[in-house]
């Protein structure tokens, strides 16, 4: 069995955690339709189960005690391992976020096993080998995990969330974990939003529009909030422009910031540092601005133009809407 942690929110399972059921069921063909279930920690929204099985998902383990209320490490940890060993699962994963790396490194210690962060793909079962992204993304890696079960994180967007074929039957099972004092030591405590904060817009984007040190102050930003604003789409700026406080740090695109996917990404006057291109890799197209023909950037993107961003985006606004009059 294959048993996947699942994160939600209020608006119900969270895309991560639904690509890394799209890349569970790939890998349950391969190993000739091998269930697959779910486990969460804590308060979930009543479609969950139905948008999990219409995933493909058999079974939902779901610890909701007062201890789960808000996440804890340790916590969701015991609730993983106890789901695993209910099913005796061969293989725990979750999605390559934050809490999900943090949640498979503490299951892989007490079992004992490695654990891969970051899967973007599989080859074969026997032995079972994984390829995962590492140096932020900028080099790939195989690694064998041929002890079990075998534990690993998926890197996001490294699929695509598509609904299974047949659905599964979504059942709910509730999850009893016995928890410690010392399980609980670690946990959050609250959760605060600025009003301002618009990241998971900037994460599901379609079109990204970003802008690096070449904005030249926090009076440059004009231009690309216009591009942005005429392509129905998101700015995204490097970490040296949060870093300076030009913008606020929802915007920022990169290892430290928000992991983008979107159909087009036009960064502008970024010269693309290894932190940044973490966080943008997964773009479709990149059209690169830049007066720097060498730049990072320039060189991996789809479409380069040389030039200052306070020049070529101006006329690229003045073009859409000339065409759009």
């Amino acid at each position: 069995m294959i048993l996947v942690y699942i994160e939600t929110s209020n608006d119900g399972v969270s895309e991560v955690s639904l690509e890394t059921v799209t890349f569970a069921r790939e890998l349950s063909a391969a190993g000739g339709g091998v269930p697959i279930d779910a486990v969460m920690a804590g308060p979930a929204s009543e479609g969950v189960a139905k948008e999990l099985a219409a995933y493909g998902v058999r079974t939902v383990h779901h610890a909701d005690s007062d201890d789960f209320d808000r996440f804890s490490g340790a916590a969701t940890t015991a609730a993983v391992v106890a789901a695993r060993e209910a099913g005796r699962s061969v293989v725990v994963m979750a999605g390559g976020t934050n809490r999900g790396n943090e949640v498979m490194a503490r299951t892989a210690t007490p079992l004992g096993v490695a654990m891969a962060a970051n899967v973007v793909s599989f080859q074969g079962l026997s032995p079972f080998v994984v390829t995962r992204q590492v140096v932020g993304g900028l080099a790939l890696e195989e690694m064998r995990l041929s002890q079990r079960p075998a534990v690993f994180t998926v890197a996001g967007h490294a699929v695509e969330p598509v609904p299974a074929p047949e659905q599964g039957a979504g059942t709910v099972q509730p999850l009893s974990v016995e928890l410690s004092p010392a399980d609980l030591a670690v946990r959050v405590v609250s959760v605060e939003r600025t009003t301002d904060d618009d990241s998971g817009s900037l994460k599901s984007a379609r079109v990204v529009v970003g802008a690096g040190r070449g904005a030249g102050g926090p009076d440059g930003f004009t231009g690309v909030l216009e591009l942005a604003e005429l392509l129905g789409g998101s700015l995204g700026v490097s970490r040296v422009v949060t870093s300076l406080g030009w913008r606020p740090h929802h915007e920022q695109v990169g290892q430290t910031g928000s992991r983008i996917a979107p159909e087009v990404y036009i960064p502008c006057g970024i010269s693309g540092a290894i932190q940044h291109w973490a966080g943008c890799a997964s773009s479709k197209v990149i059209l690169s601005i830049n007066t720097d023909p060498e730049a990072p950037m320039m060189t991996k993107a789809t479409y380069a133009v040389v030039g200052d961003m306070h020049e070529v985006v101006p006329a690229i606004n003045e073009e859409i809407r000339r065409r759009r009059a």
